[in-house]
């Protein structure tokens, strides 16, 4: 089994120079983020879901959209998740 990966996603490198074992976070972060719905499930059916949970929950940063996505899926709180640890001890200014 492989994972196709669509060069659109990888504007910024050559698809053909990832390597789906050396670059497993990266792939799986811009995939969950960016990518459509059929590549998510052949991600999580090629590199399975306890990986995928473990990569996102390390992940530094997640839009907020994305980790609500995560928290759901995965069934995990988004307080678990790095990137919320992280954005709590950086507060941004007040939007008013």
């Amino acid at each position: 089994m492989s994972l196709t990966l669509r060069p659109a996603l990888f504007w910024d490198v050559d698809v053909r120079a990832v390597d789906l074992d050396k670059h497993k976070s990266s792939v799986i972060e811009r995939i969950v983020t960016r990518g459509r719905w059929s590549e998510f499930r052949a991600m999580l059916q090629f590199y399975g879901k306890d990986t995928v949970k473990q990569t996102m929950l390390n992940a530094r940063w997640l839009d907020k959209t994305t980790l609500a996505f995560c928290s759901n899926i995965f069934d995990v709180p988004v307080t678990k998740f790095r990137c919320y640890k992280l954005a709590q001890s950086n507060p941004q200014h007040w939007d008013y």
